[in-house]
């Protein structure tokens, strides 16, 4: 067992990860999971939990704080009435859909494997928010069509494998069909509650062998506490800072962020 010494600054981490989450969570509608999942693989991998599986057990616990914090950021932007609950519906089934198939493939890979990917979208998506031009349109409207339940798909599905919310995918995707910058984000928080539930519902029957103490299926109790309690703190501050910012510096904020995560995650895989 690890004394005090060492357990306390790894509790002190997953606390400050978890107000810093939240904050995220409220200000771009990420849900936290972009902190969440490299904060929780740090501190397991510091404690001696560095099994084949890991990373399935950094996603659940990461998915399922997002079920409260992204209902959280949801009711404080809708008392502003930026969520476009008209999306959110349209949109539910597939992203649903494809939230659960990312949990069946998530299940079946390594975590290196799944760090790769982390890592390697995260930096595509980074680049994106960083360097598009908010000219870039894929469309005037939210597409309808195949297109609708195909594109809602993929966001459930690349979330899942990232263990996170709606917003990294979902914030670009609708500025690209023209969804003003504070809306696109205030929606995305409620991608991250239909992403987040039937998931974390369904890692719960995922079994994790050498998991770290506490865990339930591949979601671990402490680590989940201490993320849901900090952010609950924190996401209204965020929501009421993402609408004081202007939306082409919260873009650039939300950019930085991933692309920092994004290059520590594959340092870990490439070189240890």
């Amino acid at each position: 067992m690890m004394d005090m010494a060492t357990l306390a600054p790894l509790l002190g981490l997953l606390m400050v990860s978890g107000a810093f989450a939240g904050l995220l969570a409220g200000m771009l509608g990420v849900g936290g999971g972009i902190v969440h999942v490299p904060a929780f693989f740090f501190v397991f991998v510091t404690l001696g939990y560095d099994g084949p599986q890991l990373m399935q057990v950094c996603l659940a616990t990461s998915l399922s704080a997002i079920v409260v914090t992204s209902i959280r950021s949801v009711a404080a932007h809708n008392k502003r009435g930026a969520v476009d609950w008209s999306i959110l519906r349209g949109w539910a089934p597939g992203i649903v859909a494809g939230a659960l198939v990312g949990v069946g493939v998530a299940a079946q890979l390594r975590s290196e494997a799944l760090q790769v990917i982390f890592g390697i979208v995260a930096t595509v998506v980074g680049f994106y928010l960083m360097f598009g031009r908010e000219s870039w349109r894929l469309g005037e409207a939210m597409p309808g069509g195949v297109l609708k339940p195909a594109w809602a798909a993929a966001v459930g599905f690349l979330s899942v494998l990232m263990g996170i919310g709606g917003g990294s995918f979902g914030v670009p995707l609708m500025a690209l069909y023209g969804v003003p910058m504070h809306r696109a984000v205030a929606t995305a928080a409620g991608f991250g509650v239909l992403i987040a539930l039937p998931s974390a519902l369904a890692f719960l029957l995922v079994a994790i062998p050498a998991a770290p103490p506490l865990t339930v299926g591949a979601v671990n109790l402490p680590a989940l506490g201490i993320a849901i309690t900090m952010t609950l703190i924190t996401a209204p501050l965020g929501a009421r800072l993402a609408h004081a910012l202007p939306a082409r510096r919260l873009r650039r904020i939300f950019a930085v962020f991933i692309l920092i995560v994004a290059a520590n995650m594959l340092r870990r895989v490439l070189w240890g």
